[in-house]
């Protein structure tokens, strides 16, 4: 059996890989690349045959795992897509926007370019449309967590509650060889332990190879108290300074987690009532889509629902579908807390936002995730003093702070707490879905620890994974 390593190897976007069995190849995840310099992959025709897939697996739905399915299909590919019941919902509400907001993007882009006089870099065409989305949701099959379900000859897999986002899932492949069984796990994206909403993270006992992510490989999530704590004050001294308080967010659990922290926030009296926009179609839908699926909430949720405090909702939330009530946003000359996709500032409303609140002083941009090597929000948390918004240079007055603790990624004491619940070392440990640094001193603690083979894959790496003896604990 071959498993070839296709995004998200030695950089965080873009995750995809194959499982090549004698009969089979199997594709986990399809993601976009959104980091430069590796924008021109998105581009390149699959590198598997798409009518040679059998079906694809899904880990979870945000876009750097997700976002080039539609794309896939307008190759040929008509395989099942299995995922989660939750993310079958959230498919159809990401991919529909994010071929509209490629569609968007690219006019915008060339009504600039063509008053310019000039070309872009990349072709003035979206990755997909719309067309192919609704050739995609058709694919979509809806699988219940720990249920094993047979993909392909000799292939099972089983979704385990990964606790990063609503729906996301770690794969546990079981493939059937000659000599023997093989176990295969796909980390996906990790979560937090003991994060608001979603359940804890799956831990495993063994297995044979093991993918795993490195986002925070290198480094553990600082602790500068409570997150609600760290947002009250920070929205406070927004609020003291006149200014609008920017916070860029991913439309899926990231959007969600800020609206419970500023709803208990609010209901607890700690900050007053002030206008909150969640300027994003799609953060609208996730949220109804969380209110869904209450059995993936964890207990803290479940209380708070019983008490009669709406976990999602609080007064001066208002959830902005069209653009004309977006651009109104920006008119306004009272103080506002304004949430908007995406959570890189690669795309999507927060640009706009950006625009018009990054040169005022009174004004904070907060981030709330990670941002990815040479993204907007990568560059204004690095503290550059001009940045570039649609063809503009932009002088940075704003202040810029990042939330610590509301990271969907699990950190590096984190990782190695997943990673070492293993009672019995798996023959080889492949971290993916880091920067090259992050995931070479997960790599390093790892062999340290344990003395297990851990390696870092480069781009298009293909390995052979065969059954031997499992060697004792």
């Amino acid at each position: 059996m071959k498993l070839h390593f296709l995004g998200a190897n030695q950089q965080v976007t873009g995750s995809r890989y194959c499982l090549e069995t004698e009969s089979d190849k199997l594709l986990i995840d399809c993601g976009m690349f959104q980091e430069r310099p590796y924008l021109d992959r998105n581009w390149l025709p699959s590198p598997v045959r798409p009518q040679d897939i059998r079906a694809l697996v899904l880990t979870h739905v945000h876009v750097d795992h997700c976002g080039l399915i539609p794309r896939l299909v307008n190759e040929g590919f008509r395989g099942p897509i299995f995922c989660t019941h939750p993310s079958v919902e959230l498919a159809e509400v990401i991919l529909r926007d994010a071929a509209r907001i490629q569609s968007e993007d690219v006019r915008f882009k060339k009504k600039r370019h063509d008053r310019e006089g000039r070309r872009g870099r990349y072709p003035e065409l979206a990755l997909f449309t719309e067309t192919d989305v609704e050739k995609t949701l058709p694919l979509l099959e809806g699988i219940a967590y720990g249920q094993p379900v047979t993909v392909a000859e000799g292939v099972t897999v089983t979704f385990h509650d990964a606790g990063h986002i609503l729906g996301s899932a770690m794969l546990e492949f079981r493939v059937r060889q000659p000599q023997g069984e093989l176990c295969v796990i796909f980390s996906g994206d990790i979560g937090q332990w003991g994060k608001p909403l979603l359940r804890d993270p799956t831990l495993f006992t063994e297995a044979d190879y093991v993918v795993m992510e490195s986002t925070y490989g290198d480094r553990d999530h600082n602790d500068h108290g409570a997150v609600e704590d760290q947002l009250e004050q920070i929205v406070q001294e927004t609020l003291r300074r006149g200014g609008n308080l920017v916070i860029p967010v991913f439309a899926v659990e990231r959007a969600q987690e800020l609206v419970y922290h500023l709803a208990r926030l609010v209901h607890g009296r700690r900050i007053p009532r002030v206008d909150t926009f969640l300027d994003s179609p799609m953060a609208t839908d996730v949220t109804a889509i969380f209110r869904k699926y209450p059995e993936c909430f964890d207990a803290e949720t479940w209380a708070l629902i019983t008490a009669n405090e709406p976990p999602l909702r609080f007064p001066g939330l208002q959830l902005v579908r069209g653009v004309a009530e977006s651009k109104a946003i920006n008119d306004r000359r009272a103080p506002s807390i304004i949430m908007a996709p995406s959570g890189m500032c690669t795309a999507g409303r927060i640009k706009h936002h950006l625009r018009q609140n990054v040169g005022r002083a009174e004004s904070t941009i907060l981030f709330v995730g990670y941002q990815a090597q040479g993204t907007l929000g990568r560059q204004l948390l690095d503290g550059h003093p001009f940045v570039r918004i649609h063809g503009r240079e932009w002088k940075v007055r704003a202040q810029v702070r990042q939330l610590d603790g509301v990271s969907g990624h699990a950190d590096r004491a984190a990782l190695l707490r997943w990673i070492g619940h293993l009672r019995r070392p798996p023959q080889h440990v492949f971290l993916t879905h880091g920067d090259a640094d992050a995931a070479a001193h997960l790599a390093g603690e790892i062999s340290t620890r344990w003395g297990w083979p851990t390696a870092v894959p480069t781009y298009q790496q293909q390995l052979t994974l065969s059954a031997c003896p499992r060697p004792s604990p």
